[in-house]
């Protein structure tokens, strides 16, 4: 595997005497923009569209412009520029769609406006505070399972691939918490369509109604699971840990006509998506830079013993920096609906922005050494940019993330069982990664478990 650090600006982005936001005395200057050969050569190159990006980043700062249709793009990654794009004007800066619209439909990560906001408003409580405490036991429940399975491939020396093994434990839990019903191995094997749209989406073709039929066979499989999910639910047949968030979208339905069956389908599969898809990335690339960092490993497990606040503010520390390197949300796209003034530049109506956490985590104006794993930025009294929007591994603002602490717990109580219980062996390595919803290994990750 490889972590490539992206260098960061030739000059500091943003100033003093260019104020983020605000009209002052002086007309803000056009955004600068990426020259027209650099852009073609990265064409030429058939490269990723980060390194487009990073190529951009690297010469023009933390607001940058680049050109690759008929409008130029601006490129977003100064933390005070970020907060002012997601943190202080959500309504000048807004979500049009969504890439995997074509697997969530109208759900509350493809929704904008209005019934965005009544399906946030629906979900909300679901996943912070007293919401969080009914899922405690679900995701014990899913942790321990998996920490079984990983003591059978341990006895027997069975390999096992990581990746897929993260994608299953954080589907058992994420579908526990949806529905209170453990994963069985018949829905497992359905849903396993859910992986394989997502890593077509970036090929898939920009119409819908064509995107829609190049996965209509893997679509079909995940919504009879769905509909099989939500007519359980509704003649309350409850899991050992009662109801589930599914309940909470039919008795939505019973108020509101917005909650069609279709649109609770949307929802459900929307939150099996973003509830396992970016747990189970993030926990692969953990153990795949603890392949290369065993040190921080041993650290982590050094900190207190078992169940210690110690321990576990350590592990934490390994989530969160990993996070740094590979955000769950990479790339954030937005739109402006009005002029502004962005970091001292104009920025005009009807123009696209990416705000790219990727790049901001990378910065070494902000992140010393920024391609170095080192958990301890993590840690109390740890070195880290004390500006909010210089990490937002989940986005920010009024579109944060809804399942944020959830990821965070369900993460940190799978790796309390499994990292001092084994060592992962790689028997190969990913060589590089894939952007698209996620920041995704570009291949198999098998390994065989040794002792402690």
């Amino acid at each position: 595997m490889t972590t490539t650090a992206h260098p960061g600006p030739d000059r500091p982005a943003g100033s003093d005497d260019a104020p983020t936001g605000g009209s002052g005395g002086t007309a803000p200057a056009p955004v600068p923009e990426l020259p027209a050969e650099a852009v073609e050569e990265w064409r030429t190159e058939e490269a990723e569209l980060v390194d487009l990006l990073s190529r951009a980043h690297r010469h023009l700062g933390g607001v940058a412009a680049f050109r690759i249709g008929p409008r130029p793009t601006v490129l977003v990654t100064d933390p005070e520029a970020v907060q002012h794009v997601l943190g202080r004007h959500p309504e000048r800066y807004v979500k049009r769609s969504h890439r995997a619209r074509v697997l969530t439909g109208e759900g509350i990560l493809s929704a904008t406006g209005d019934a965005w906001r009544n399906q946030r408003r629906a979900l909300q409580a679901q996943f912070t505070g007293t919401g969080m405490r009914r899922h405690e036991q679900r995701i014990a429940a899913a942790a321990h399972r998996a920490a079984d399975r990983w003591a059978a491939y341990a006895r027997t020396g069975e390999t096992l691939d990581v990746g897929d093994e993260m994608r299953h434990f954080a589907l058992d839990t994420i579908w526990r918490a949806l529905t209170g019903h453990p994963l069985d191995p018949a829905t497992a094997h359905e849903l396993d369509r859910i992986a394989a749209v997502v890593a077509a989406l970036p090929q898939l073709p920009s119409d819908g109604d064509r995107a829609h039929e190049a996965v209509a066979a893997d679509l079909a499989r995940i919504d009879a699971v769905a509909h099989a999910a939500i007519d359980t639910a509704r003649h309350r047949e409850d899991g050992p840990d009662g109801p589930g968030v599914l309940r909470v979208l039919l008795d939505a339905a019973e108020h509101d006509p917005a909650y069609t069956d279709r649109l609770i389908r949307d929802e459900l599969v929307t939150l099996l998506v973003a509830g396992h898809e970016t747990t189970a990335t993030t926990l692969t690339w953990l153990y795949l830079l603890l392949d290369r960092n065993p040190e921080a490993r041993a650290w982590a497990l050094a900190a207190g013993p078992e169940g210690s606040p110690e321990r576990r503010e350590a592990v934490q520390a390994l989530v969160s920096e990993t996070l740094r390197l590979y955000p769950s949300a990479w790339i954030l796209p937005r739109h402006a609906l009005t002029d502004d003034a962005l970091a001292g530049h104009r920025v005009e109506a009807g123009t696209d922005l990416l705000v790219c956490p990727y790049l901001t985590h990378r910065d070494p104006a902000l992140w010393p050494d920024p391609g170095h794993f080192d958990p301890t930025r993590f840690t109390t009294g740890g070195a880290r940019p004390a500006h909010l929007a210089a990490y937002f591994p989940f986005g920010l603002g009024a579109r944060a993330c809804l399942g944020t602490q959830f990821a965070l717990r369900e993460s940190t109580a799978v790796l309390e069982l499994l990292l001092p219980a084994h060592r992962v062996e790689f028997l190969s390595t990913p060589a590089g990664a894939t952007y698209s919803i996620t920041v995704r290994p570009d291949g198999p990750t098998p390994a065989v478990l040794t002792g402690p």
